[in-house]
């Protein structure tokens, strides 16, 4: 059995010593953070994260502190010993990916016991150096190591920043803001076009929206602004910019969907393509460990099971683009058998047969099953499912709109998660944005349209 045993006042040595190697990772940053509070963008900020700086200049010297701690308290002079004062020089910055060396060597022992502490870099870099002082144990101390749990740090919002992430570089989307004329959809637009993900251009009364941008505190003047009499105008307006090539995707703004929709599917004038339309929450739930994207809770109320075939490989394609290139489907029903008594375990059934003949191809696909077997592999092994899909799903696909809709908001009002919407199976990405989400929502909204026109190789329009 692992144990700690302690070296007491009279055991010590002059010249005696103990270390530890450790390999740094941002997961150690986020967890100091938690329990010291240290919120330093510099140590912990996601954005600071993402740029080259952050490799370099991640010097956390209370964590090189905490090293040296573990260190004097578990090995020398270990279990028992009082820390007293401490005198560090922090001297090289660690980052992410580093391995450090600790080493500690008893310098003097008299009344107290005085310790030379250092901590070097896999370079041999001495990166934290200095003297402690301790008041070393009298009994001895010998018993089995405690093995702590695993500290969890859910940060709301992180997968949201990851996809924005993922568009670094890319151009943005020259996007109708269609019928803007409240603060909140116009914040929305302007924070999206300041990340880089979109050229916003705003359809609607032109009036309204420069009363919105006057509450919201917003200068339009770097925007372009197509006037319309109404919504029902902005939508239509919005739809012919698609169509003539002036824009390459449309963002809800303060517009009911229906009726945005009604222009977009109109078949004379609308976006049609030889693919079902439909819509897809990603939900960035911060205590589940993978990106997860439910299907359909907006568009189509009761689907057919022709129509559960274009959904679900519309899912598939916008998980590609997100970097996933065999996503798990699991197809939800109240129950993981098959039933006639229950519809949607026969349409679950078949959607999985239709991807074993290739006529849904690029994911793996499960079904029926039950939303906890599909989330929880501890809920599956409970049932004794065996499948690739159950316990870690990528792609929710549920019954109908209403049992989507339930769920996409249990998740965003329970489980403290944000949810983004989006639009597939046009002929460009459709921001199906709600008058209740937040800008962060918003953006990742944004995010997720970027990386799906980016990622289109080939247009889905009929010829």
């Amino acid at each position: 059995m692992n144990r700690i045993e302690n070296r007491t006042f009279d055991e010590l040595q002059v010249g005696e010593t103990a270390s530890l190697v450790h390999t740094l990772t941002y997961q150690d940053i986020e967890r100091f953070a938690a329990v010291s509070g240290d919120v330093n963008p510099a140590h912990v900020d996601q954005e600071f994260a993402r740029s080259d700086v952050f490799h370099k200049v991640i010097a956390h010297g209370m964590w090189g502190g905490a090293l040296i701690s573990t260190v004097l308290g578990t090995q020398l002079p270990g279990p028992g010993t009082i820390y007293l004062d401490q005198s560090l020089s922090f001297r090289r910055p660690v980052g992410v990916g580093d391995t450090v060396t600790v080493r500690v060597e008893v310098l003097d022992k008299q009344h107290r016991v005085s310790l030379d502490c250092a901590i070097s870099n896999q370079h041999g870099e001495v990166v934290v150096c200095g003297k402690a002082l301790v008041i070393a144990p009298t009994e001895k101390i010998s018993r089995p190591r405690v093995e702590l749990q695993q500290l969890e740090v859910r940060e709301k919002g992180r997968g949201y920043r990851q996809l924005v992430a993922k568009t670094q570089g890319m151009a943005p989307l020259r996007t109708a803001v269609v019928h803007p004329v409240d603060a909140a959809s116009l914040v929305g637009a302007v924070e999206a076009a300041r990340a880089g993900l979109i050229v916003p251009v705003l359809v609607g009364p032109a009036a309204r929206i420069r009363a919105a941008a006057e509450q919201a505190g917003i200068d339009l003047a770097a925007f372009e602004t197509i006037a319309t009499e109404h919504s029902t105008a902005a939508a239509a307006q919005a739809v012919a910019l698609v169509r003539e090539g002036r824009v390459e995707a449309l963002m809800k703004g303060a517009i009911h969907t229906d009726e945005l929709m009604h222009a977009v599917v109109d078949r004379g004038a609308g976006l049609r393509t030889a693919r079902r339309m439909s819509h897809v929450f990603a939900i960035d739930a911060p205590g589940y460990p993978r990106p997860l994207l439910l299907t359909d809770a907006a568009i189509n109320i009761a689907p057919t099971l022709e129509h559960k075939r274009d959904i679900v490989q519309n899912a598939i394609d916008l998980a590609h683009a997100l970097g996933l290139a065999q996503p798990r489907v699991a197809v939800l029903s109240a129950v993981e058998t098959v039933s006639s008594a229950i519809a949607s375990t026969l349409d679950a059934a078949a959607l999985c047969k239709m991807a074993d003949r290739g006529q849904i191809s690029g994911a793996l696909l499960d079904g029926p099953l039950a939303f906890d077997n599909a989330v929880s592999e501890q809920a599956a092994l409970s049932k004794g499912i065996t499948s690739q899909v159950a316990g870690r799903a990528d792609i929710l696909v549920v019954p109908d709109l209403e049992a989507g809709n339930m769920l996409a908001k249990q998740l965003e009002y329970l489980a403290d998660a944000e949810v983004a919407g989006i639009v597939l199976g046009a002929r460009v990405p459709i921001m199906l944005t709600s008058r209740a989400d937040k800008t962060l929502a918003r953006l990742g909204s944004c995010a997720l349209a970027l990386l799906l026109a980016r990622h289109a190789s080939k247009p889905l329009v009929k010829e």
